[in-house]
């Protein structure tokens, strides 16, 4: 945990909760084992949508389509494009999306973000980043070009429960290589001329950067 898991609990408890449809597929994805956002992102996301109002939105990292269509919900008038490579979640995640009535405003793209991000043309007002931790530095040259000046980029799961702080020899050896590059990535946002960043512990700890 990264913020004292009482008062994590007392936040969300004031929430005021999902309409029921999405609801629904939290709980059926929790119950399937699937890492959707959690409660206190959830709560971040809406307020963003609801805020920024986004027209044109980049996910990279759908799993089962619930942030996807859980921005849906709050920013009607987005488009949305989502990439996943796990082949076991992407029929589930299509038709959830069918389900739920957003085939017309959310495009769901097959395949790795590393082969699809350089062929994307578009710009986009909002991207949320929640994919492959590793990969998030490799991402970053194209979502700087994907991104509209003015535009919000949120990166999920940054502070790896409290890991980012410790050494890299205090961190199990399958896990140094991610965590690496994570430090890489949060230190780029924070130094990149082109971008202005702030470190939140909502969550698993997210970063929300304006680019300037």
């Amino acid at each position: 945990m990264i913020v004292e898991e009482r008062m994590t609990v007392f936040i969300n408890s004031l929430d005021s909760g999902l309409p029921e449809a999405l609801s629904e597929l939290e709980k059926e994805a929790l119950s399937d084992n699937v890492p959707i956002i959690r409660k206190d992102m959830q709560a971040y996301l809406k307020y963003e949508m609801l805020r920024s109002r986004p027209k044109n939105i980049l996910e990279v990292g759908t799993a089962v389509g619930f942030s996807a269509l859980l921005m849906s919900e709050y920013a009607p008038a987005a488009h949305i494009t989502t990439i996943e490579n796990y082949d076991k979640r992407i029929p589930i995640a299509r038709e959830n999306i069918a389900s739920f009535g957003k085939s017309e405003s959310i495009t769901l793209l097959e395949g790795d973000a590393m082969d699809i991000l350089p062929t994307l043309t578009d710009t986009y007002d909002f991207i949320f980043m929640d994919a492959a931790k590793g990969q998030y530095i490799n991402y970053l040259p194209d979502i700087m070009r994907l991104l509209d000046k003015g535009g919000i980029l949120v990166s999920d799961n940054v502070l790896q429960d409290g890991e980012i702080i410790e050494s890299k020899y205090a961190v199990v050896r399958r896990d140094r290589t991610i965590h690496m590059r994570m430090r890489d990535y949060l230190y780029e946002l924070k130094h990149n001329e082109g971008l202005s960043t702030v470190i939140l512990p909502v969550g698993d700890g997210i970063t929300v950067s304006v680019k300037i």
